[in-house]
């Protein structure tokens, strides 16, 4: 299990992780977009999501650290724009964590499957720390 940090951008996702690969000589990451994502009949994508950064990673020294852009029309404060991600091979372990830090906090999204892992979710804890939950199944995201 590893708690990787997440970091969001407001629309210049691709020019930040761009400057970190140069500044920590990481090889070049790739971009999933809010594009690629399958199509939601009952939720279309906006125009000016299409291009934006949905994830990438870095690893930066043995450190995971990803990076996404927000979503248009999320709430973006700098400086406020980090959360922690728990990615564990273990299913039961990662739920229970889950479970013991929603007591108190807000659940944004009840651990799911999602089309990128068989479980995701993610929260507020009860001291306004956001948490991701992600299912490594060991193929990598």
């Amino acid at each position: 299990m590893a708690v990787d940090i997440y970091v969001n951008f407001n629309g210049n996702c691709r020019e930040a992780v761009a400057f970190y690969e140069q500044v920590f000589g990481v090889e070049k990451t790739h971009f999933m977009t809010f594009g690629e994502t399958p199509a939601d009949p009952n939720y279309p994508l906006p125009e000016e999501a299409k291009n934006l950064v949905m994830h990438t990673r870095l690893n930066i020294d043995g450190s995971n650290v990803m990076f996404s852009d927000v979503f248009p029309g999320m709430p973006f404060v700098e400086g406020n724009n980090i959360s922690l991600s728990v990615v564990s091979t273990d299913l039961d372990q990662m739920k229970s964590y889950f479970h013991k830090l929603k007591e108190g906090g807000k659940v944004n999204m009840e651990l799911q499957e999602t089309f990128w892992s068989k479980c995701y979710g993610n929260l507020k804890d009860q001291f306004g720390i956001e948490w991701q939950f992600n299912y490594d199944n060991g193929e990598g995201i």
